[in-house]
């Protein structure tokens, strides 16, 4: 394959790309499908193992965070904001949105269990730390500060790839490391991995994916032939996917492995990545517009419908057992009740933004 016929000088795919819309529409609805999985249940729970690894590994592991990560830094070579200063800012307010909602995930969940139901115990909060729980928000908060910082000092890709794979190599050896007092495994759980129950994002493991979409974001913005540009998707699949099934004994089997992940299952990672886009390609030419509609809200809406589902899903699960007695949670159940967060969600989401778009059209015409 020739690279020079492949790639334009010239920016080319400028604006939404649908792959990637299609990409995070998907990643949106398998999350939703693991929390629901994950989450604490109020009452009996008789979920299968196969059920359980196929939501929370399968779908939840490569297919649902990773594929976020990889196109928060895409969506950064195609924003039109990306300045040193503008991504610290930004930084700065989605750190300060994930500690917002680990108070009303954790906090208060914990006290309205405890008072309403007596159930003191379903949701753990190490005596108000858990509001400093390093989720999906506050790497991403970092890793914009971070991105922001190394634009400042104008560093090259080359260098900018170097740090990374710096971190990654000292995220995986630096891991599952206890600090002593609870809250230094929070604070420290933000950079390297300490607990799974203080930090399941830490930044020198996780940066690898959108550095990986940054740096991939460039060259494809000026691909001028999708079709030989994502020519070897299945490969791309299926070669990693093998060696996450058989190879890695960690990255699919261990929660600690999967949270802190080695630089070799970071960079497969990304190829598989690579491939999940490629197919979502091949898939927009054959999908109903309706679908790829539905997908392309749940994408719009990313932000929103990931702090909303963190609440519907906890809170309902709290109250499931008050409201259908003595009912066993089995895996058609998580199943459904996973479809009605995903609807509510994202019918909330679209709502408020097609109200906040009117809102804005109302003030323009004064």
């Amino acid at each position: 394959m020739d690279l020079n016929n492949l790639f334009s000088k010239d920016e080319i795919n400028k604006g939404r790309q649908i792959e990637l819309d299609i990409a995070k529409g998907f990643a949106i609805i398998f999350m939703i499908l693991c929390h629901v999985a994950l989450c604490p249940k109020n009452g009996n729970s008789a979920l299968s193992p196969t059920y359980s690894f196929i939501t929370d590994a399968i779908l939840g592991g490569p297919c649902a965070a990773p594929v976020f990560m990889f196109c928060m830094g895409v969506g950064i070579v195609y924003s039109k904001h990306s300045q040193w200063n503008n991504l610290i800012k930004r930084g700065i307010k989605i750190f300060l949105l994930g500690i917002a909602l680990n108070f009303f995930r954790n906090v208060v969940l914990y006290y309205v269990s405890g008072a309403l139901f007596g159930n003191w115990n379903y949701s753990p909060i190490y005596g108000g730390l858990m509001i400093l729980f390093v989720d999906i928000f506050a790497f991403a908060g970092l890793s914009f500060i971070l991105l922001g910082i190394l634009k400042k000092f104008n560093l090259s890709n080359k260098m900018i790839i170097l740090i990374t794979l710096l971190m990654s190599i000292l995220g995986s050896f630096i891991n599952s490391i206890n600090f002593g007092p609870l809250i230094l495994n929070f604070i420290f759980g933000n950079f390297i991995g300490t607990d799974v129950k203080c930090t399941a994002f830490p930044l020198f493991n996780w940066f690898i994916f959108p550095i990986g979409g940054y740096i991939w974001g460039q060259y494809f913005i000026r691909v001028k032939d999708k079709n030989k540009f994502f020519k070897f998707w299945p490969l791309f699949i299926i070669i990693p996917f093998i060696y996450f099934l058989f190879i890695s004994k960690t990255f699919l089997y261990s929660e600690a492995g999967y949270y802190y992940f080695n630089t070799i299952d970071g960079i497969i990672c990304l190829v598989y990545v690579h491939g999940i886009i490629g197919l979502c390609y091949y898939l927009s030419k054959y999908m109903p517009k309706t679908i790829i509609k539905a997908l392309k809200s749940l994408s719009y809406n990313i932000t929103e419908i990931y702090f909303l589902q963190w609440i519907l899903i906890p809170y309902g699960l709290l109250l499931l057992p008050y409201i259908l007695k003595n009912i066993v949670i089995t895996d058609l159940i998580c199943f459904i009740y996973s479809l009605i967060i995903l609807v509510i969600t994202a019918s909330l989401c679209e709502f408020i933004r097609k109200l906040k778009k009117r809102k804005r059209n109302n003030i323009s015409t004064f």
